[in-house]
């Protein structure tokens, strides 16, 4: 059977072995190799998790069941790590795929994650998307409820994302102010006090979005607060930024500060998340360019 439409989930991919590490990481510094001392950081945190960060298994998770839902191809790939989306697209062509839906695992840089997938479709496939999705009534409530179910004692929510660099904010990237929308609706529908603040920032130096998780929780211990409530809202899947950032880094801090930290769970593949999902498919796959 001929099939003229799929949906295209794409991430910003990880690892599946350590082996991978240094092509993983000379992609995320578009082609230059990373320094052995990176490398070396890197694998130390990988082996702090376990080994392994449970990206790619949750995100082929999800690719499963909302293919179940929408009742059509979906296939998952990676912007900088296997499978590229590249080739996954070559494979849907070649079983005759015409049109795909692209929803970007990644909601305040769907121009990013669509330009990529334009720029490498193979000739023949349409590639159609929506826009930034991160004030989505569905997402907003999934982390909310998330919140909800985490307060079980009164604490301080702080509402992260990941950092970028202050030179892609300034030349016009709309992630930040898109990231403080979202997380603004997140903690109104949560009924908490919107405390936002930018973690994991990279190690090639220069300046970051900040303020950053370890100043704000110097903060809240400062006023003479005890207890805070990490909610990563700008991640959609536990991954290293999630388990080491915040898990084990953050947590060290919070320790040392005097506070008792907690942590929001992830969507990963939950069914709600998959709903969010499919409710951004649908219209693509109809012929509306609304997805978000």
């Amino acid at each position: 059977m001929t099939m003229q439409h799929a949906v295209l989930l794409v991430a910003h991919g990880t690892v599946d072995t350590l082996d991978e590490l240094p092509d993983f990481l000379a992609a995320i510094r578009r082609g230059s190799p990373a320094p052995p001392e990176l490398v070396a950081e890197m694998r130390h945190r990988y082996h702090a998790i376990g080994g392994k960060s449970p990206l790619n298994d949750i995100n082929r998770r999800l690719a499963a069941k909302l293919e179940a839902k929408l009742g059509v191809p979906v296939r998952l790939a990676n912007r900088l790590a296997q499978p590229y989306a590249h080739d996954v697209m070559a494979k849907l062509a070649h079983d005759g795929v015409r049109r795909v839906a692209l929803v970007p695992l990644a909601q305040f840089s769907a121009h990013v994650y669509a330009e990529h997938a334009r720029r490498v479709a193979p000739t023949g496939i349409e590639v159609v998307s929506g826009g930034n999705w991160g004030t989505n009534a569905g997402l907003v409530e999934a982390y909310a409820k998330r919140i909800r179910a985490a307060l079980t004692e009164p604490a301080t929510v702080v509402l992260t994302a990941h950092s970028l660099p202050l030179a892609v904010i300034r030349a016009g990237d709309r992630y930040e102010r898109d990231f403080r929308a979202s997380a603004s609706a997140i903690a109104a529908r949560a009924g908490v006090e919107p405390i936002i603040a930018f973690q994991s920032q990279g190690m090639s130096g220069g300046e970051w979005l900040g303020p950053g998780l370890r100043d704000t929780l110097e903060g809240i211990a400062k006023r003479g607060e005890r207890r805070v409530l990490i909610a990563p809202v700008g991640f959609l899947a536990d991954h290293v930024e999630i388990l080491y950032d915040v898990d084990i880094e953050a947590q060290g801090w919070a320790k040392e500060l005097g506070l008792a930290m907690t942590r929001t769970e992830s969507l990963d593949d939950a069914d709600d998340f998959v709903d969010v999902l499919a409710g951004l498919a649908r219209p693509l796959l109809e012929g509306k360019m609304g997805g978000a």
